[in-house]
């Protein structure tokens, strides 16, 4: 028995996806990421809001559930930008072992979830992609939750090093493109119990 031929839906797709197509397809390409960006905003504006009276009781924080692959302790963290504030479920990577591991090999992640680098300290820091098949946007902290430094959009799998650029103590992955959709730059503040 033959098998089934792909349909047209398929063969494109398929050809979206392949590299040399992104080079030969630039319009469509970037009507693929304006979805891909539209999707995450679409799915970031209808979480709910978390009020500060709420905050304390179980259902409203963040669990494991929120992110099926999650292996770490997860809690909540906020991002305010000019464009407003955004909140994430973050796994905290506050162990030597648990830096090094981060999120490698996890094939997905929520769009609004994210993993928090702890370092217990300030210093430079250097981080890379090596068996990392998602490609994030790493956020370079200081000590006192103002942003520093944003590596956007960093290549799956590489072992190219990315600096922080100047002594900070945390690091925030989050999913590549997410730091653009919530119009994050250097200077805007996180905001989680680990800040002053």
């Amino acid at each position: 028995m033959k098998p089934r031929p792909k349909t047209l839906t398929e063969n494109l797709t398929a050809r979206l996806l392949h590299r040399a197509a992104w080079r030969q397809f630039p319009v469509c390409r970037n009507r693929f990421l304006c979805a891909c960006l539209t999707g995450w905003l679409i799915l970031f504006a209808c979480q709910p809001f978390i009020s500060p009276a709420t905050a304390d009781s179980t259902a409203a924080r963040p669990t494991l559930a929120d992110d099926p692959l999650a292996v770490l302790p997860v809690e909540e963290l906020e991002i305010v930008t000019a464009a407003g504030s955004f909140r994430f479920s973050v796994e905290i990577a506050d162990e030597a072992d648990e830096r090094s591991t981060g999120l490698m090999h996890r094939p997905r992640m929520l769009p609004t979830h994210g993993m928090l680098f702890d370092f217990g300290k300030t210093g430079p820091v250097m981080m890379w992609m090596e068996n990392t098949p998602l490609s994030l946007d790493m956020v370079f902290i200081r000590s006192d939750g103002t942003i520093a430094r944003i590596a956007r959009n960093t290549t799956p799998f590489s072992r190219d090093i990315v600096s922080s650029g100047e002594p900070v103590s945390h690091v925030l992955e989050l999913n590549a493109g997410m730091a653009t959709l919530i119009g994050l730059k250097s200077g805007d503040r996180v905001r989680h119990r680990m800040f002053r």
